[in-house]
């Protein structure tokens, strides 16, 4: 087919977010989580739990394609959760199937997660990223404003999931505060700022590139790198630092971290 002169669809073009109520739609969030990720079944969220994400105070949203018979393409899922008596979301998936990333899907899912949250008066959105994901960890941090105060190793266990390639399912626990000046500044401005590399409280934490690789073709070198960044990252977050951005570059990326209790408007 010749596509010589066809423009790509503007980021979020026809798509429309809603919530999801309906079973159909859970079973199509499962048909989501085989696409996106792999693996096999005892690796996916049943519907029963996006049923009762949805029956007890949580959010289930899906991205819906209005040029494509509004056929579902994203979604999030989110449950409730008590950190002492605050409450906050936990929002334990997005997604969006390949063919629509890189279109703006996966904000607008979180910015409409951001906006009924706020309504209902939760302050605080969590989720887990893998560290070793660089574009990810860019879009939490830089483009939402997220921060990170805590490690988890293994989380998950081993999966099944041929993008995690067999190692640890080590995670960084984002922490979006909907309403800090930080996270409504990186919304308007399109990033969040952190502390220039020159200043003597600023730390990096590298990520190379050629990790993704490595997870198929050098699994004992994955497995290396990965303890290296997990060994740096327990450190200065025992130290109170708080990873709030990560700068890219040819060889991959690197952490930006910086006292929490140095940070404007989050002494939470």
């Amino acid at each position: 087919m010749n596509t010589a002169g066809k423009q790509a669809p503007a980021p979020g073009q026809g798509i429309e977010i809603r919530h999801c109520h309906e079973l159909a739609d859970f079973e199509r969030c499962m048909e989501l989580e085989r696409e996106v990720w792999g693996g096999n079944d005892r690796d996916l969220v049943p519907s029963t739990i996006f049923v009762v994400a949805d029956e007890t105070g949580g959010q289930v949203f899906g991205a819906y394609d209005g040029q494509a018979g509004w056929r579902m393409v994203g979604f999030t899922l989110a449950m409730v959760g008590l950190h002492g008596e605050r409450r906050y979301l936990h929002s334990h998936m997005t997604a969006v199937v390949p063919e629509y990333q890189n279109r703006g899907i996966g904000r607008m899912l979180k910015l409409f997660q951001r906006e009924e949250a706020l309504r209902r008066g939760i302050e605080l959105v969590e989720w887990t990223f893998d560290p070793l994901e660089i574009r990810n960890a860019y879009f939490n941090l830089v483009r939402l404003g997220a921060v990170v105060r805590r490690y988890k190793s293994n989380v998950y266990g081993i999966t099944s999931s041929p993008l995690h390639g067999g190692l640890p399912t080590d995670r960084l626990v984002a922490e979006w505060w909907l309403d800090s000046p930080r996270v409504v500044a990186a919304l308007e401005k399109g990033a969040a700022e952190t502390r220039p590399a020159g200043d003597a409280k600023a730390v990096r934490i590298p990520v190379p590139r050629e990790i993704q690789n490595w997870r198929t073709t050098d699994r004992a070198k994955a497995t290396d790198v990965q303890r290296q960044i997990r060994e740096e990252f327990q450190k200065w977050l025992e130290r109170g630092y708080a990873v709030t951005g990560l700068e890219q570059s040819a060889d991959g990326g690197s952490y930006c971290l910086e006292p929490f209790a140095e940070l404007p408007g989050m002494s939470r």
